[in-house]
């Protein structure tokens, strides 16, 4: 399953990834050399009436689209190459189409992985539809306790209703997922409604290391409650698509709030996963079903999106920063401080590849944790 999961799942989301700036390219008459789904050699291929070779290539590992005027596969511009131009090569050339339309081309690659996102989860919420309170007058009350309870020990009690966390209103049970699972051994100041009084206790969340059926763990933090039981109730076309914004916009904030954490050391950087850990989930995911490696499809690639809009040189939030660089000054950045800024993007890309890649190797289980 790792082995035909990994590529079933980074395959298409990459070549989709790539699509979108091929789409948009061509709307704004800029040429595409190439489009490969995969890497390396060529196994076959075409030449459409455009001058791109579509080709299927030997690594089904994603793809690439290079544009006329693309001097490496970053799509790195060379301030020289770019100014000394003939009219010739200058048409159709992606470093020479405008400002605007560069910054579109760019965008359109994570905006096809968003729109991937949403659509899965559009269409799971329109056909499974949203789940909700059995009884919604009982919503974010407790009904009882876990045998290990941060919540009863800071004081709360059976029929409270949480109405806020740190200050910020919840209204659904889901909402108080968001304030607690990443926030392990934190302490929050839960609001509650106790004999029609409210009240605020500081309640410090239990930090749990929590296992699943294959055997991965997770650090997550627990209050401790159950509340009323859940159904899942029919939506339309419409209330699907926007609750999949909503649940987009929390996973955003989610990996947001991870990578922060990451960064000043409230989690492990042994909790980051490369290459080795997607293929491990995606044939686990496989395993489970054509829906669970669905739904992990959508995570996917709206990490692919929120790691690429990165302003980091060389992935295309990189290119975005210079652009909107060029549009403030009004002109494009000097060669020297482009080429030393890509240089170090392309280094600093490379080294968390390996780096999350040794993090993978290390948490192998004969390699040892």
């Amino acid at each position: 399953m790792y082995i035909v999961g990994f590529p079933l799942l980074l395959g298409p989301l990459v070549t989709l990834h790539e699509l979108g700036h091929y789409l948009v390219a061509r709307w704004f008459g800029v040429k595409a050399l190439a489009f490969s789904v995969g890497f390396g050699k060529e196994i076959a291929g075409y030449t459409d009436k455009h001058g791109t070779r579509w080709k299927l290539s030997a690594l089904p590992l994603g793809g690439y689209v290079q544009f006329k005027g693309d001097m490496d596969p970053a799509s790195i511009p060379h301030p020289d190459e770019i100014a000394n131009a003939t009219p010739e090569e200058r048409d159709g050339s992606f470093h020479h189409a405008s400002l605007w339309q560069r910054a579109l081309i760019v965008f359109a690659g994570p905006a096809m992985n968003i729109l991937i996102t949403l659509a899965i989860f559009a269409s799971f919420f329109a056909v499974f539809g949203k789940p909700a309170p059995i009884d919604p007058a009982e919503t974010n009350v407790i009904k009882s306790f876990a045998e290990e309870s941060a919540a009863r020990d800071a004081g709360l009690m059976e029929g409270d209703r949480i109405v806020a966390i740190d200050g910020d209103v919840v209204a659904e049970f889901e909402d108080i997922q968001q304030h607690v699972l990443l926030y392990p051994g934190k302490t929050l100041q839960v609001e509650i409604e106790r004999d029609d009084r409210n009240m605020t206790l500081p309640v410090k969340l239990a930090d749990v290391t929590e296992t699943d059926r294959f055997g991965n763990s997770s650090r997550v933090g627990r209050l401790g409650i159950y509340s009323t039981g859940m159904e899942f109730q029919s939506v339309g076309i419409g209330e699907s698509v926007k609750l999949a914004f909503v649940q987009t916009g929390d996973l955003v904030g989610m990996m947001a709030t991870g990578i922060k954490q990451v960064i000043v050391g409230d989690r492990s950087v042994k909790e980051l996963g490369g290459p080795v850990t997607i293929g491990k989930y995606a044939g686990e995911q496989l395993s489970m079903g054509p829906l669970a490696f669905i739904n992990f499809l959508a995570l996917i690639s709206l990490n692919l999106a929120f790691i690429n809009l990165l302003p980091i040189p060389a992935l295309d939030g990189g290119h975005l920063a210079f652009y909107a660089a060029e549009a403030i000054r009004r002109k494009p950045l000097g060669p020297r401080s482009t080429e030393v800024a890509y240089r170090a993007g392309v280094a600093l890309v490379l080294a968390l590849m390996v780096f999350v890649t040794f993090i993978d190797i290390a948490k192998l289980p004969f390699i040892g944790n």
